[in-house]
């Protein structure tokens, strides 16, 4: 697309925000991101209808599924124009970027009808099922059970999931459990969608050191999902979710780089008018903050641009397995832990002092803070370095011991 095609929609998206993102809306601004998901839950769901009547969501989602089929760089303008006007955190995230884009990938005819409509509308939200106690960043180590109801054919769910974002706020949820007993790593998994609304199953909050709770524990005691809820086959449940993670690291990442730069922003106009910017290590941390940053865009694009042209070739695109979305997640979690440090140290002794009233300072202090788990959650640096090792240098698999 050239420069000429691309201002009237970069032009259209920011129009549309700024007409809409107004009112009622208003206080959505720069609001709902990580460390601060649970801001305005309901507020923000208004929001996701509002999207959907613009036309603003599944956009790169088939016509057929009710979608606009928008090129790779009209979604990239829309989400760093959406991150630029200070777009609310998506409650609709994990609908729509997640298990939706999945679901059509992967989903029976059925599975389609019933689910993307309310994905596609911002009126049905979903919450992730991976992550379990004990299992640290090893997505294979599952024991959430799954067993068939011989007389139903559906599947009767028991165990834990951790860390499971918004799951107070959302109707369904995808769960990978083990559906044969005995099997062991990624072998014999499947891949269920469960309302949450249902007796079996009961939600906790965590509550976090910045004092939200937008994480939770979720409990399955016999929780039932439908047999025309399984993505898949069952025993193919790994293969479904490993191509779920490559979506994740999809377009919305240039929405996200959008919104680092806004913090750097606020870190830096903090430096200046603290008088911290005086001090030449202090500038020239924030340099490489910013210069992290292109570098940051420069792959995502690069990574975008070998999926587009894998899909042109006909090849199957699994972003999870190219090499440039593979250093991604580790790239990015470590800029950003290093600019909470940043932050931290620019407001100097008032990093460690509460003030409600002063809200630059607490939205810096609660970025802070959260970024510390930026390289823990979805994979820690240990694991990311190894599926870097393994996966994009070919390099040996780590030694296991027996277990």
């Amino acid at each position: 697309m050239t420069a000429h095609e691309e201002s009237p929609f970069r032009a259209e998206v920011a129009q549309w925000m700024a007409a809409n993102l107004a009112g009622e809306f208003a206080c959505l601004k720069h609001r709902g991101g990580p460390g601060d998901e649970d801001a305005f839950p309901e507020l923000r769901k208004a929001w996701e209808r509002r999207l959907a009547e613009g036309d603003w969501t599944g956009l790169g989602w088939p016509r057929a599924h009710g979608g606009r089929e928008l090129p790779v760089m009209h979604q990239v303008i829309f989400h760093e124009e959406y991150a630029r006007a200070g777009g609310p955190g998506r409650m609709g995230h994990i609908g729509e970027g997640l298990i939706g884009p999945t679901l059509i990938a992967f989903g029976t005819e059925d599975q389609k009808a019933r689910l993307l409509p309310g994905i596609r509308n911002g009126t049905t939200f979903w919450c992730q099922g991976y992550s379990e106690p004990g299992a640290g960043s090893d997505l294979a180590n599952v024991r959430t059970r799954a067993v068939c109801d011989a007389a139903s054919g559906d599947w009767l769910v028991s165990g834990q999931k951790v860390w499971t974002s918004l799951a107070h706020d959302s109707d369904w949820i995808f769960v990978l459990a083990r559906c044969e007993p005995g099997s062991r790593g990624s072998k014999g998994l499947i891949f269920l969608m469960l309302p949450l609304d249902q007796p079996g199953i009961e939600i906790r909050p965590i509550r976090q050191m910045g004092g939200g709770a937008e994480f939770n524990e979720v409990f399955f005691d016999g929780a039932r999902a439908a047999a025309a809820d399984v993505l898949g086959e069952p025993g193919d449940g790994w293969r479904i979710a490993m191509a779920l993670l490559g979506f994740e690291r999809g377009i919305s990442t240039l929405g996200q780089q959008m919104q680092f730069t806004h913090e750097l922003e606020w870190v830096a106009k903090a430096a200046r008018d603290n008088g911290s910017s005086r001090d030449a290590l202090v500038r020239q941390r924030i340099a490489r903050a910013w210069a992290g940053l292109r570098v940051m865009r420069a792959n995502a694009l690069r990574m975008l641009a070998g999926a587009a042209q894998a899909g042109q070739d006909g090849e199957d695109v699994d972003m999870a397995l190219q090499r440039e979305a593979l250093i991604y997640k580790y790239y990015w979690s470590n800029w950003h832990r290093d600019l909470g440090q940043l932050a931290l140290d620019v407001l100097g002794p008032l990093a460690n002092v509460l003030d409600a009233g002063d809200t630059r300072r607490t939205r810096l202090q609660q970025m802070a803070l959260f970024s510390r788990a930026d390289t823990i959650y979805a994979g820690t640096n240990e694991i990311q370095l190894n599926i870097i090792a393994s996966r994009g240098l070919g390099m040996p698999r780590e030694a296991r011991g027996q277990s």
